[in-house]
């Protein structure tokens, strides 16, 4: 399953992405913010920091089991620094479609456009 964000900004991509991430299992709109966890992440370039940040939130995803619905995203020379709030899982309420194991490099892109920032790469579900 591939997800795919995009944003003015680097950081709004990566944003976009994670959005894309929880979409993958849920319906964002039965997800809410109500907790609010931290995340750091360091990788010398764009595409590898893409890979990390999104596998920095399935880790939270299962370890806290939460989903994720609203992200605040900074990135300053490789390093990442964000904050993703999200709800526990409540599989009558949320109705998990699928288990997201994990962020690949499998059409791993991250590019400056025209336009704006697009960041992408498939997940195994």
């Amino acid at each position: 399953m591939g997800v795919r964000g995009y944003g003015e900004t680097l950081a709004g991509a990566f944003e976009q992405a994670a959005l894309a991430l929880t979409a993958v299992a849920v319906d964002l709109a039965l997800v809410e913010p109500l907790e609010k966890v931290d995340i750091a992440c360091e990788e010398p370039d764009a595409e590898l920091l893409l890979v990390d940040w999104l596998n920095a939130l399935i880790y939270e995803m299962w370890t806290r089991r939460v989903l994720f619905a609203r992200f605040a995203v900074s990135i300053e020379g490789g390093r990442l620094r964000a904050s993703a709030w999200g709800q526990r899982v409540d599989v009558e309420k949320h109705q998990p479609a699928v288990e997201i194991k994990g962020a690949t490099y499998t059409e791993l892109k991250v590019e400056q456009r025209a336009d704006g920032w697009m960041a992408q790469c498939v997940v195994d579900v």
